[in-house]
């Protein structure tokens, strides 16, 4: 099909009310909006002024009505505990009444916050739904996130209840959560008032009088709750991201922009219709888990699966193929991470072939950059589109991407293709100006953001404009370096942090990252910055192999560190790599550069409450050890 991209994009930014307008006719409103954009109170931007709305409707009780009533909604597919569970739209409306009913019997009303810290369970997607329906704001919390961490959220969301679990289960260990929450409610100066505790069999939590209350017992002395309408403006939850400060910047959702942004996304960027399933293999604790596990599928009538388990380990690399086959998905969403583990771990893919996936026809990718190798494996193994695309927890969806439902344009491995519909952006020099086509600069979106996107941080206007705004004023900063081609794709080479001056010369690390990841050895990779008292600072390589490669590691250190001044040349200076068994990330699969980067160069440095394994920045140091660096000192 031609792709009618050009034309709709045209029109999302010459008339951007029209447009968004027309999107929300996909929305039932208990009470159509007075003003479709405020930019009243500049910089600040409301979308659909004097609408009244429910979230919850719109995603479970509409469609009941509609005739999806007996249609899956929602797939509980968990390797680590051996258990798939389906939930129809009629099931889960009626589950999700009963914990709103549980809530109000709590006294949690619309406004009040709840934050949730829990596995990837079917309660997770259930509780947020709840106070979606009663107005409630919720903040969802990583389950197993550092008490600290947790506690400093609860100070500044400041809840009037929190929904927990005994336990998380991850490969081979079980994670005791109430020790952890009974810790962050300790340090914590905003103590809530009740904790609604999921007891799970694997592990069961002491409770305590007075402050938990059994989530199960809970739900079975409710009533079902009724929807309640909510302005369109006002929030549906809080988002937490790391701040420069060590404080976390609440990032605020507000109701009917989001519900109107993401209901267009699913068949428009995605290309998925009604009654198709569809997978983002995420955590509901990012904001991939809540834009599209929970609410923009459900929106838009799909089916959504929500899994607790990992790419490669649960039980082997076949685990998503085993996924899709087994419910019919027909778009996958993940991070390039898990793939590059697939890569290491199945390099031919022979697990594909194990599997049926008839059904299935895109792959989409995002949360960190998709090197130009790893898609390629994927295209090649999958014999499928593989889709990059580009967005960020304050957008809430997608800024670029091939928009599938649009038609497809034609694939540049290493970018996301070209801005979505609603989105103007630039890439700028250091002074606000237009950088020429190929030059590497910092990416910026023109205001007013369209709907979906944060409105303000959580009780924070000046900190809003501070962090997103004050750099480039009429512009929201992403904090993302790259550039745009003459055919107006977009390219992000990774955060501004990431782009290092070697001798005067503003290199990407990854660019280079590019280069190592073409090796033929090579699974997965990072490049940092690290100084250097002549040049400012040099590029410091990080290689994993593939399973089963069994050269020397000095040898395919020097054969990458020949690739890159080959390809890019000396001027990167590029002389040093080593190969590491596992590069440390977050859980969402990050890679730690910043982290890595200090080190290296001997300075102090906090574990990130996000790492995966800790134990790993140990391993860093010591390989930094082997080839000059002073690692911890």
């Amino acid at each position: 099909m031609a792709s009618r991209y050009d034309e709709v994009y045209r029109r999302s930014l010459g008339d951007p009310i029209g447009f968004w307008a027309e999107a929300a006719e996909a929305i039932d409103w208990e009470r159509r909006w007075d003003i479709v954009r405020d930019d009243s109170r500049p910089p600040f931007t409301r979308w659909f002024v004097g609408g009244m709305v429910n979230t919850c409707h719109n995603a479970l009780d509409r469609h009941v009505a509609g005739g999806r009533a007996d249609q899956v909604a929602l797939i509980y597919d968990s390797p680590v505990t051996a258990t798939v569970a389906r939930y129809t739209y009629r099931e889960l409306r009626d589950l999700v009444a009963l914990a709103a009913g549980a809530l109000r019997a709590l006294g949690v009303g619309r406004g009040d916050r709840v934050l949730i810290y829990l596995p990837m369970i079917p309660e997770a997607a259930v509780a947020m739904l709840a106070c979606a329906r009663l107005g409630a704001i919720h903040s969802v919390v990583f389950g197993g996130f550092a008490p600290a961490e947790l506690a400093k959220r609860m100070d500044d969301a400041r809840p009037k209840l929190i929904v927990s679990a005994s336990c998380g289960i991850e490969v081979g260990r079980v994670i005791p959560y109430k020790p952890l929450l009974d810790e962050a409610i300790r340090l914590a100066h905003a103590k809530p008032e009740r904790c609604l505790i999921k007891q799970r069999p694997q592990a069961a939590a002491a409770m305590t009088p007075g402050l938990d209350v059994d989530w199960d017992a809970a739900l079975a002395a409710a009533k079902p709750t009724e929807c309640v309408a909510v302005a369109a403006t006002d929030p549906l939850y809080i988002i937490y991201t790391s701040g420069t400060t060590g404080v976390p910047k609440g990032v605020v959702r507000d109701n009917g922009g989001h519900l109107v942004a993401l209901a267009w996304s699913m068949p428009n960027v995605y290309g998925v219709q009604p009654g198709e399933a569809w997978w983002a293999a995420s955590d509901v604790g990012w904001v991939v888990g809540h834009s599209y596990i929970v609410y923009a599928p459900l929106f838009h009538g799909c089916t959504s699966v929500l899994y607790e388990g990992k790419p490669v380990g649960t039980p082997d690399a076949g685990a998503f193929w085993r996924v899709i086959a087994e419910h019919g998905v027909v778009a996958q969403f993940t991070a390039p991470t898990a793939f590059r583990a697939l890569k290491r771990e199945d390099p031919k893919g022979e697990h594909i072939g194990r599997h049926d996936l008839a059904r299935f026809r895109t792959l989409f990718l995002a949360g960190e950059r998709a090197d130009p190798d790893t898609v390629q494996w994927a295209e090649r193994v999958l014999n499928r589109p593989v889709l990059d695309h580009w967005w960020q927890t304050e957008t809430g969806w997608p800024m670029a991407a091939n928009c599938v439902g649009l038609g497809m344009l034609p694939v540049k491995h290493g970018s996301p293709t070209k801005p979505v519909p609603g989105y103007r952006i630039q890439v700028v020099d250091e002074q606000g100006k237009d950088m020429a086509a190929g030059q590497i600069g910092s990416i910026v979106v023109k205001l007013p953001l369209p709907p979906g996107s944060l409105p303000t941080l959580w009780h924070n206007d000046e900190g809003f404009k501070a962090s997103y705004l004050a750099d480039f004023p009429g512009f929201y900063k992403t904090a993302d370096a790259g550039y745009l081609d003459a055919d107006g794709y977009l390219y992000v080479m990774g955060r501004t942090d990431d782009i290092i001056n070697v001798a005067g010369h503003r290199l990407s690390t990854g660019a280079m990252e590019e280069v190592l990841s073409g090796h033929r050895d090579v699974a997965e990779c990072a490049v940092i910055g690290v100084a250097n008292a002549l040049k400012g600072q040099v590029p410091l390589g990080f290689v994993v192999l593939k399973a089963g490669v069994n050269r020397a590691s000095e040898e395919i250190a020097r054969e990458v560190v020949g690739l890159v001044r080959e390809k890019i040349g000396p001027v990167a200076s590029f002389r040093t790599a080593t190969v590491v068994a596992r590069l440390p990330k977050t859980r969402s699969g990050k890679i730690l550069r910043g982290t890595m980067a200090r080190i290296a160069d001997g300075k102090p440095y906090t574990t990130p409450a996000t790492i995966d394994d800790p134990a790993i920045l140990d391993e860093i140091a010591a390989s930094l050890a082997t080839v000059g660096y002073p690692g911890k000192g």
